[in-house]
């Protein structure tokens, strides 16, 4: 196997953000009591969010739960796939899927099933999606590279969730590009956990990577070039609601579409939620250090 100059040696805990933290919002873990008004709990409905593995989906679904909660409402949250999420919200059976990447990523999903459901405000800007590799790996730089060090890479690129958006773009790459690679899916943790181990050893690797995502401030990585565009520019992420969503629950989507998360804001909620290691506990403790930008988010015009 071909040595890789190494130019950072940090060891990194991986995070379990999907294991810990994804159960339901309401019960025993609920924050109904943390600051919502007497007025906000008479008003209250129920809403259930449906959100899928991502890290920053699990952290701002586990985040809204809490401010929704705290405001009256009772809260449900739903983990799933995203072709299930777009059909349920469209069915009317969940009320909102928190993270819908357009125009690119996403928009079959909308062309599918989007006469049934609402697109709503954008929270951030500027996705990125792509294959990345670690720093120390300093030949290889593009896709195009790839091949030339197939053996290297066992012949594998570490994915996530079959299904995806992510995976079924990578699937389209290796096409463009003829790669002599496999994809392997798995789940996002999994491939964290796979990218930390050969991160910690110098080993080489290829994973498919998303930006935002903490990972991205806790391995020196980098994106490969994509000189065919397949990734395509980068997408703006919004949520959707059900048919009907808006005219029950107006201040509920009020709240959301005032929501906007840059980098440093959405990176410092999923490192919270990462070195917790529990979504509600890290989401409230964000949380607690944002309170000023989230009380701007539940102001009502």
């Amino acid at each position: 196997m071909k040595a890789w100059k190494k130019t950072t040696a940090t060891s990194v805990l991986v995070g379990t953000l999907i294991l810990a933290g994804c159960g339901d919002a309401d019960g025993d873990e609920s924050n109904g009591d943390n600051g919502g008004t007497e007025d906000a709990a008479e008003s209250g409905g129920s809403v259930e969010i449906g959100y899928n593995n991502w890290a920053e989906n699990i952290a701002v679904t586990n985040m809204w739960a809490i401010l929704l909660e705290e405001e009256g409402y009772d809260v449900e949250m739903s983990n799933m796939e995203k072709a299930p999420l777009f059909a349920g919200v469209a069915s009317g059976d969940i009320d909102i899927g928190m993270e819908v990447w357009l125009p690119t990523t996403d928009q079959h999903h909308v062309d599918e099933y989007g006469d049934d459901f609402d697109v709503q405000g954008e929270w951030y800007e500027g996705t990125v999606l792509g294959l990345a590799v670690p720093e120390y790996m300093e030949d290889v730089n593009s896709i195009e590279d790839l091949n030339d060090y197939a053996e290297e890479f066992d012949e594998t690129i570490m994915g996530i969730e079959p299904g995806s958006s992510l995976v079924e773009t990578t699937e389209e790459v290796q096409e463009a590009y003829d790669l002599d690679l496999e994809l392997q899916t798995s789940s996002e943790q999994a491939m964290i956990s796979e990218l930390d181990s050969a991160y910690s050893s110098e080993e080489p690797i290829v994973v498919t990577m998303w930006s935002p995502h903490w990972v991205l401030s806790e391995y020196d990585i980098k994106y490969l070039e994509d000189p065919e565009n397949v990734y395509g520019d980068g997408d703006d992420i919004v949520y959707i609601s059900r048919d009907g969503f808006e005219e029950e629950y107006e201040e509920v989507v009020q709240y959301l579409n005032n929501m906007h998360f840059d980098d440093e804001t959405l990176g410092a909620l999923m490192a919270e939620i990462n070195e917790t290691d529990d979504a509600q506990e890290g989401a409230q403790a964000w949380i607690d250090d944002n309170r000023e930008l989230v009380d701007e988010w539940l102001e009502i015009e």
